[in-house]
């Protein structure tokens, strides 16, 4: 296995920033982290977003005085750009572009716009990358208290000559180098996050559960005993792996259910899933997944939406809904209606 060398505070320094602006464009989950995260740690922070949402006002709370793209890229140094990633083109072009001036840096927390080719910079500009791997609330929360968040860091475009001692100023400055930052690029980090999304974190993950509970539900079994048993109670599961891998889940398992994994999950995960795993990958790679989701979304998301609905109203989420009330330790989510 290829040894990682990690970047810590000591490797680097604030200074690449000091006596420059950072313009952060959207006061969204990353943004918001990284706008207060950089201001507290002494760098000039100029904040974009739009008026009259709800995200402006949280950054007025916050004691910023948002602007338009346009403004924040003619005073920022290094423009972060923390949208969502089907609308970063299209502000880019419009707002950001006409306003770039060699010597200029971007700054990206996924790679995504850059990689399939949705934002083109131009000459001169410096193109950066500085990956948290956690969310925006966490990475803020961590700042706070006075810890970090492991970040990625990677250089597209390196015009000045100095765009990797930036990006490292960038991720010490939101806490990362505290924590510890590893260097890759913008193609490993676009292409590993997507599969990580779509075959285990999100799409595998719910799609077995989904599978789970109506193999049980279908069997006869109460809806809400299957419920605990392949959605609740994946918490426990997923934060002793999070604390010591997969060992150290196995360890704290009974004997019996150990067994039940080594023999069975094999039997789930087949030759046949791992084919589909490689299929997803390629089309992450080749970047069909990129072209089918922009058009998407050029079209309203319409199927987007219409897979969201079916699963919103799936009977895993109605029961969930029901018992998440009798759940004294835990504060009940539910999802804004739109």
């Amino acid at each position: 296995m290829a040894n990682v060398k990690i970047l810590y505070d000591k490797d680097g320094s604030l200074a690449p920033l000091k006596g420059k602006t950072v313009a952060v464009v959207g006061f969204g989950s990353q943004g918001h982290a990284h706008s207060q995260n950089l201001r507290d740690s002494g760098i000039n922070v100029v904040v974009s977003e739009l008026a009259g949402t709800h995200n402006y006002d949280l950054a007025v709370q916050a004691g910023f005085q948002p602007v338009s793209a346009a403004e924040a890229t003619r005073k920022g140094d290094l423009i972060v750009i923390t949208l969502p990633d089907e609308v970063q083109s299209a502000v880019y072009k419009k707002e950001i572009e006409p306003n770039l001036k060699p010597g200029k840096a971007l700054g990206f927390c996924h790679g995504f716009n850059i990689h399939f080719k949705q934002i083109v910079p131009p000459k001169g500009v410096d193109v950066v990358m500085i990956a948290p791997k956690g969310p925006g609330h966490t990475v803020r929360s961590c700042y706070v208290e006075g810890s970090g968040v492991p970040c990625l860091l990677a250089v597209a475009a390196n015009e000045t000559g100095k765009a990797r001692e930036l990006a490292l100023a960038w991720g010490i400055g939101v806490g990362g180098g505290r924590a510890g930052i590893i260097e890759t690029t913008f193609k490993e980090e676009t292409e590993t996050d997507l599969f990580g999304e779509q075959v285990v974190l999100c799409g595998g993950l719910t799609a077995l559960v989904k599978a789970g509970f109506e193999t049980l539900v279908d069997a006869g079994y109460q809806p809400h005993i299957a419920y605990f048993e392949v959605l609740h109670e994946l918490l426990l599961i997923i934060k002793l792996m999070s604390e010591g891998g997969i060992s150290y889940m196995r360890y704290s398992i009974s004997n019996t259910a150990e067994y039940g994994d080594l023999t069975r999950g094999p039997r789930i995960v087949t030759d046949q899933t791992r084919s589909e795993m490689k299929k997803i990958l390629k089309e992450i790679q080749d970047g069909s997944f990129a072209k089918e989701w922009m058009e998407e979304c050029r079209q309203g998301k319409p199927n987007f939406k219409k897979l969201y609905a079916a699963d919103k109203n799936h009977p895993i989420e109605v029961v969930g809904r029901q018992l998440r009330k009798m759940f004294s330790w835990m504060e009940a989510k539910e999802t804004p209606e739109e």
